[in-house]
């Protein structure tokens, strides 16, 4: 597989640091920035100044403000030729945004969020959804598997931020789900365990329950999705469904929860905090 020459990475966040040190590692000369500084050898004080030459720009950005705030500011610099991944999930009008900004730069550009947290990213076992010129696509499969154990390509650009978006309602919904489930077993003297084997058992089991019902249980929210993060996708989520005229009662309640709980100042917990009020403990 032949390497960019240089890469960009903007954004070093949980998941953005991680694919930062997967590039590294395959070889690839990787220069970064990130908002407030992780003193990395390869860092730049500005977004300009890492994207200058680059091959490839990686962009894992938090949100659509922190998104269109960055581009806007390398818009100025960038060369045509360039290529310009987004990772980052972001409302599907911010996508279609930064598509005509890059494609009028004379750049070319994916649509390209993907699945998987902090262990999945430092493990390059992300799943990317990919979006855009299917030639491109293609073009950046090897690049995309250095970070990535397989890419599903969704369509014309935007389609895959529309996929993105709703598998974390789904995601949002089950945990809410979960959260609900445990406290009502265990509020009728249900035994936590006896929950877990008969969700396992059950065609509702998947790997999320497997993966957060533990932690859940022990009121371990270290931090793999933020609870603000999955707030925001929600809220994105909610746009599209509006977009269309449809009506989502199961997500509107999720987000209306997810709001609380980040108002009550959980919001930098692991989204399955959203168990936190069922504990017994407050100290929980």
């Amino acid at each position: 597989m032949a390497l960019p020459e240089k890469v960009a990475v903007l954004g070093l966040g949980i998941i953005g640091s991680r694919a930062y040190a997967r590039l590294v590692d395959a070889g690839c000369k990787v220069i970064c920035w990130n908002r407030s500084p992780k003193g990395l050898s390869e860092e730049t004080a500005t977004p300009e100044e890492a994207v200058q030459g680059a091959a490839v720009i990686s962009i894992y950005l938090k949100d659509s403000p922190a998104l269109r705030e960055v581009v806007t500011r390398i818009a100025l610099v960038l060369q045509p030729g360039q290529i310009i991944l987004n990772h980052s999930t972001v409302d599907l009008e911010t996508t279609q945004w930064l598509e005509n900004i890059t494609l009028t730069r004379g750049c070319r550009f994916l649509d390209a969020p993907f699945t998987g947290s902090k262990t999945a990213a430092g493990n390059g076992q992300l799943v990317y959804y990919i979006a855009g010129d299917p030639t491109l696509a293609d073009e950046m499969d090897g690049y995309l598997s250095i970070t990535s154990k397989s890419r599903l390509y969704c369509g014309l650009a935007g389609t895959a931020t529309v996929v993105k978006l709703a598998t974390n309602l789904i995601s949002a919904c089950t945990v809410q789900a979960m959260a609900e489930a445990l406290a009502i077993t265990t509020n009728h003297g249900v035994p936590v365990d006896c929950l877990i084997r008969a969700v396992a058992e059950n065609v509702s089991a998947s790997p999320l329950t497997a993966m957060k019902f533990p932690t859940m249980v022990a009121g371990n929210f270290e931090t793999h999705f933020s609870l603000a993060n999955m707030g925001k996708d929600t809220r994105y989520m909610l746009a599209l469904a509006d977009s269309a005229g449809l009506e989502t009662p199961g997500i509107a309640a999720v987000s209306r929860r997810l709001t609380d709980l980040c108002e009550a100042g959980l919001g930098d917990l692991d989204y399955s905090a959203l168990v936190k009020p069922y504990l017994s403990s407050p100290e929980s």
